[in-house]
């Protein structure tokens, strides 16, 4: 090939890490006349901070292609095609500044590996019923579907109100800002008309716009999400931020596909975590004392009903989790949770009744 493969460039003091590439037609293509590769030593059982990976991709953005290669056959991160003169400034940021080293190639013993203990507890050593899944959504537009795909479902939610700026409102009426971002842009849709594309689609019928002016109940707010779509740049989300988490969501292989349930309106998240795990805890040790061999939690959910799962959790029952209000007046009290007791006779009460 017109490639030239081997280590004939590094950095000073080192063996390895720097696999050299040069092309024999440099005149003919300058933009890849050196293209080397460098192969930087994986964090300790590859575990990662985002602030790492960003400060990673920040520098080979700076001083390479920015094409990486996450964990080759090597087992090392691979950082793709840059030049000699840049090879030594990488090496001096990755090691003084983000506090890692190259990698092994060539000659030389290469990169040590290591597995990450305990944390691995949960796949190498299964204590489940049946398979679970964690997905998380940023928002309650919910781009990974985590609300209809995982066993225990995050989404970002917010507790105060949607914040409005009256003048991006008036810009979107007035034709001066694209609604939905600009993302309906191939063909004239008319004059945007928010009574029509905004009011009149909330869910729960929370808004209204008179005078000029939009007003929305936040009270009865579903967070649906739609008209902070539609007008992004007059619409944001409340400062008071956490999350929802929901459970039994499945995919339909026994019972059937389910939805997710909302089991905690909102809850802060915040590290070191504790009050999360603390219901994941919960969860877990209920379904796996309760849950039959091969059966997801949605449907240990289904077969002892959502108010089980609220006493073995410790979590107290919410309007919020229900959907719709029972069509059935009925409410059902056990002895213990009616102060005073409860004595009666079922033919007594046939008697009257």
């Amino acid at each position: 090939t017109h490639w030239k493969h081997g280590g004939i460039v590094g950095v000073f003091g080192y063996g390895g890490g720097v696999i050299g590439r040069y092309c024999d037609q440099p005149n003919l293509f300058p933009g890849v006349a050196h293209f080397h590769t460098m192969r930087v030593a994986q964090p300790g059982g590859k575990f990662y901070t985002t602030e790492y990976l960003k400060s990673l991709c920040d520098l080979w953005d700076r001083r390479g292609s920015g094409i990486t290669n996450m964990h080759g056959s090597t087992g090392d991160i691979i950082f793709l095609g840059t030049t000699t003169p840049q090879l030594e400034e990488i090496f001096y940021e990755l090691t003084h500044r983000i506090g890692q080293d190259l990698g092994g190639s060539g000659s030389n013993l290469r990169t040590p590996a290591d597995c990450i203990g305990q944390a691995r507890d949960e796949l190498h050593r299964p204590a489940f019923p049946y398979k679970f899944k964690f997905k998380f959504d940023g928002c309650p537009n919910g781009c990974v579907a985590s609300i209809a795909r995982s066993d225990m479902s995050f989404i970002g939610t917010w507790k105060d109100d949607i914040k409005i700026d009256q003048e991006a409102v008036a810009a979107y009426v007035g034709g001066e800002f694209p609604p939905n971002a600009g993302a309906h842009a191939g063909r004239d849709w008319g004059a945007f008309d928010i009574q029509k594309e905004v009011v009149a689609l909330c869910p729960s019928g929370c808004m209204k716009y008179e005078n000029k002016k939009l007003e929305i109940n936040c009270r009865e707010c579903v967070r649906c999400m739609h008209c902070i779509n539609v007008m992004p740049r007059a619409l944001q989300i409340g400062d008071e931020r956490g999350l929802s988490i929901l459970v039994g969501a499945k995919a339909p292989i026994l019972d059937g596909a389910q939805m997710g349930s909302l089991l905690v309106p909102f809850i802060v998240c915040e590290e070191p975590y504790d009050e999360i795990k603390e219901v994941i805890e919960k969860v877990w040790d209920w379904w796996m004392e309760e849950g039959k061999n091969r059966e997801r939690l949605g449907e240990l959910i289904k077969r002892q009903g959502f108010q089980k799962m609220l006493e073995m959790t410790g979590l107290d029952p919410d309007p919020r989790m229900v959907s719709e209000p029972r069509s059935n007046p009925y409410i059902f009290w056990k002895e213990e949770e009616v102060e005073g007791g409860c004595e009666r006779d079922v033919n007594e009460f046939r008697k009257h009744h």
